[in-house]
């Protein structure tokens, strides 16, 4: 038995070196995932992540307010624009004809309403005189100083005048609508004709072009769309990665499209509902086959340092991390 004990320990001793450190290998690398995943769990407590995030930005449609061939346009694409600068102009020759016509109505209306307001004066005058010869007769006919027949005459011609007054005015009061629709149409006139230029609302970079010099353009169609350079981060974080997450704390900000490069950024606002919630449809719960899904709760996040050397633009992938401890 000693002599076999012997022989054992010697050929334990007699392995290879190699085959001592495959030994230790496993148990290295089990401390290592251990390690590991302490680690990890201590920094999920502190910071929180998500990949479901992008760039986003005022986009600004640009869409003409009144219909027409396009004489000009000052834009290309991927342009920079500032606010109030022309981007097109749409042919005026139509409106500025409808606005000549239209003066020359409120013109001529304008004449028959002075014709009218005459009118009305010498209506007003004979009436006022024909009453005052009817009451004059009344008196005159109580006391038989004058025949029933005079007496009459008298009441028919007040009559008729007061009538004639009253045609005259109510023609007064319809020249004068028609004066103030006039002056409505042709304030509104003027406006058309201003729209045909269209200027740039915000300064941006021009992008979706769909417009060239000679198309025929409708109302309210888009033309293009102005991208100004301000964008922050839309990030759709986890309900449950949201609780300790309040307005002002630290963002680490990577982007796809810069790789290694961290951007510093902060918590500005939570929205007040989930993302489901705030769609066009949102989805009703209340249905025998109901299966939880963790919800998804948009978080705006901007940076807090010059991203003008950048090229960032809505909807560039991003994946932010939030220290929330």
């Amino acid at each position: 038995m000693a002599e076999e004990e012997t022989l054992t320990t010697k050929k334990e001793d007699d392995r290879p070196e190699y085959m001592k450190k495959r030994v230790l290998i496993p148990s290295v690398t089990a401390i290592i995932f251990i390690i590991c995943g302490i680690l990890y769990s201590i920094h999920s407590v502190y910071y929180k992540s998500t990949d479901d995030a992008f760039i986003e930005g005022h986009i600004i449609t640009v869409a003409p307010r009144v219909p027409g061939p396009v004489i000009k346009l000052s834009v290309d694409d991927n342009q920079e624009i500032k606010k109030g600068e022309l981007i097109l102009e749409i042919d005026p020759n139509d409106y500025k004809v409808k606005l000549e016509q239209t003066q020359a109505k409120l013109k001529e209306a304008s004449a028959m309403l002075i014709s009218a307001e005459n009118e009305v004066k010498k209506d007003e005058a004979e009436l006022n005189f024909a009453k005052e010869d009817y009451n004059r007769y009344s008196k005159m006919y109580e006391k038989g100083i004058v025949s029933k027949q005079d007496y009459e005459e008298s009441k028919t011609k007040s009559e008729v005048c007061e009538s004639k007054s009253n045609a005259s005015k109510a023609k007064y009061d319809e020249i004068t609508a028609s004066v103030k629709r006039l002056e409505a149409e042709i304030e509104q006139d003027k406006l058309n004709l201003s729209y045909t230029k269209i200027y740039s609302p915000q300064t941006g970079l021009v992008t979706n072009k769909n417009v060239e010099e000679g198309n025929y353009v409708q109302t309210a169609q888009p033309l293009l769309s102005i991208v100004p350079q301000k964008v922050w981060v839309v990030a759709n974080f986890k309900e449950t990665q949201i609780a300790n997450m309040k307005k002002g704390q630290s963002v680490k900000i990577k982007i796809d499209t810069y790789g290694r490069k961290t951007f510093k950024g902060e918590v500005e606002s939570i929205q007040r509902s989930t993302g489901a919630k705030a769609s066009l449809f949102p989805p009703e719960n209340a249905v025998g086959s109901y299966v939880k899904i963790v919800q998804r709760v948009p978080v705006k996040i901007i940076f807090k340092e010059d991203i003008s050397n950048y090229n960032i633009v809505p909807g560039m992938s991003v994946v932010p991390e939030v220290k929330v401890k």
